[in-house]
């Protein structure tokens, strides 16, 4: 008799509603994957920027002029003809650039200031010639 008491003892009570919660706590987890999905599709990939120094000040106001002047196109666009107002600005803009640094540059930034205008100025009177 004292066997059956421990058999009786021994019973396991299944739960089965631990079941349908762990069903639930996927959805839930297979629903918030979802939205981190689209939110990380939604933004941008935002790239490192260079250092706003010198060079990249010159080297965006002389892509500005080459892209006035017609020597860099959009890719898949047509080729668009030079405007000349546009990339006269510009190079203004590197000469004002020069003269109101002047003194105050290091002699390699002044080079690359000097050497950039001296080249641009040349595409320009080449085209407008």
């Amino acid at each position: 008799m004292a066997e059956e008491e421990k058999t009786e003892d021994k019973k396991i009570i299944v739960d089965e509603d631990w079941k349908q919660q762990a069903q639930k706590e996927k959805e839930v987890l297979a629903a918030q994957e979802k939205t981190e999905e689209k939110t990380q599709e939604a933004k941008p990939e935002h790239r490192a920027l260079p250092p706003g120094d010198l060079a990249a000040l010159i080297s965006m106001l002389v892509t500005q002029a080459l892209f006035a002047l017609g020597m860099i196109n959009v890719e898949g666009q047509e080729a668009k003809e030079p405007d000349l107002a546009i990339a006269k600005y510009n190079i203004d803009m590197l000469e004002t650039l020069q003269t109101k640094t002047k003194g105050n540059l290091t002699e390699e930034e002044d080079k690359v200031l000097e050497d950039t205008l001296n080249q641009i100025r040349m595409a320009y009177v080449k085209l407008a010639g």
